[in-house]
């Protein structure tokens, strides 16, 4: 098996350094946003989030703001900056959402930036390798011989299944990460609308 993909590697020609480089990337910062979403302390933001809009809907306001204290999820952020400042107006409230927003979609870009890049790499070495499988052909003293011009070939399939399997690999989490940093930040939404009706009745 190791054997086999490091023959794989070698005929995808220098393209393929690149795109190793890339899917190296990709799990790095999916495993990131991984541990951010499903194993990290924001896999408790969604219950969270009722124990405060309970909480502020009551009144209690000193209970949400001393739970916040030691609430490292972002609901926590958001009622811990709101109940340490005297301004909790909507539009302040929507500052402290932009601020959190960077942790929300940390690495989005660079994530759908691998999904483009890597079949274009992957389309570079294919036509690397025809142009090498032409440069072949056209030479009559190697025409002879359909190893150098399976080669060409070879290497232009190569990078291009290893780019598409890289884009794909990425796309499926990009998404859900996508969908849950929309979520989130719907939640913090709800819960800043609350905060700021509860301001305004005082």
């Amino acid at each position: 098996m190791l054997e086999q993909a490091i023959q794989f590697f070698k005929a995808g020609g220098w393209v393929m350094y690149p795109l190793l480089l890339l899917s190296l990337l990709a799990l790095t910062l999916i495993f990131e946003r991984t541990v951010f979403w499903i194993l990290g302390a924001q896999r408790t933001g969604q219950r969270h989030l009722q124990h405060y809009l309970a909480l502020i809907a009551s009144g209690d306001t000193s209970q949400a703001a001393e739970t916040a204290k030691n609430d490292r999820t972002l609901e926590g952020t958001l009622v811990r900056r709101a109940y340490t400042q005297d301004a909790r107006s909507e539009a302040v409230l929507i500052g402290h959402i932009e601020d959190l927003r960077p942790s929300i979609e940390r690495f989005a870009p660079t994530l759908g930036t691998i999904i483009a890049a890597a079949p274009l790499l992957g389309i570079l070495g294919t036509v690397t390798g025809i142009i090498q499988s032409f440069d072949l052909l056209g030479d009559a003293a190697s025409v002879s011989d359909p190893a150098l011009v399976a080669g060409g070939i070879a290497e232009a399939l190569y990078t291009t299944a290893f780019g598409l399997s890289i884009a794909l690999i990425t796309l499926f989490p990009h998404v859900y990460f996508r969908s849950r940093a929309d979520r989130e930040l719907g939640r913090l939404e709800l819960l800043a609308g609350a905060i700021a009706d509860q301001s305004a009745k005082r």
